[in-house]
């Protein structure tokens, strides 16, 4: 396997996976927050980084496959690891403290750990060894009533918080902000508006009512852009032809 980029200071590290699906939305998952260094422990099957599953369920992200590691110990997956976090509960006789994620990535994130996000598998968990070798437990707030997470899900949302902790990713807007109408143009849309209103009997000019200054306030808070000025002439457009 080549090996990880070293530019990625996060591990995620899947113990005992079952289900190849699983793994590669655990890739997916692990790419669209920015993240890509993925070490798996003694999964059931051996080509699982390859298999048609995984594959399909990565969409997108198989670069992340490519770059993973398979090892034969949860010791060898934290190899260069200074701080793991067990996705488990605290085991009943001792163990390392349970911590909600956000909390705790908030002061991870101020630290100069190397960080390793740990799962274990789908129908077991971590055993209690796993857990011991740990820093802390991290426990997802859920409902009491359920608390069964998928594997790539509870992934996809310890690494929205771990990201977020560091910092985020800004929104990127689709479309170009549209641009504001001025003065001018709303002016010229109430005296538009107006006009038909006084044509199809609605505003009585002799008692106005105050309907126009309730309709400049309704536009200046609405913050017209000029397209929808445009939009709005129109329509008052299609009146005066419907009515004449």
């Amino acid at each position: 396997m080549p090996a990880n980029p070293p530019s990625d200071s996060t591990r995620f590290v899947l113990i005992g996976t079952s289900h190849p699906g699983n793994v590669g939305a655990a890739a997916r998952a692990m790419k669209v927050m920015g993240f890509t260094d993925l070490v798996l422990v003694a999964p059931r099957f051996a080509d699982v980084l390859e298999q048609a599953d995984a594959v399909a369920m990565a969409s997108g992200a198989t670069d992340v496959l490519e770059h993973a590691r398979i090892v034969p110990t949860l010791a060898d997956a934290l190899d260069g690891i200074t701080y793991a976090c067990a996705t488990a509960m605290t085991p009943r006789d001792f163990g390392p403290p349970t911590r909600a994620p956000r909390d705790l990535f908030g002061e991870l994130a101020a630290s100069a750990h190397r960080v390793a996000l740990v799962f274990g598998s789908e129908r077991f968990g971590m055993s209690n060894d796993d857990v011991y070798r740990c820093h802390v437990c991290v426990s997802i707030p859920t409902t009491p009533d359920y608390g069964s997470l998928n594997l790539a899900q509870a992934v996809q949302l310890l690494a929205y918080d771990w990201r977020q902790a560091l910092g985020g990713f800004p929104v990127q807007a689709r479309t170009v902000d549209s641009q504001l109408a001025d003065g001018v143009a709303v002016q010229g849309l109430l005296d538009h508006w107006q006009q038909t209103l006084v044509d199809i009997d609605f505003l009585d000019p002799a008692v106005p009512r105050k309907l126009m200054p309730r309709l400049r306030q309704l536009l200046n808070r609405a913050e017209l852009a000029a397209e929808e000025v445009h939009i709005l002439r129109g329509i008052a457009r299609a009146i005066d032809k419907a009515r004449r």
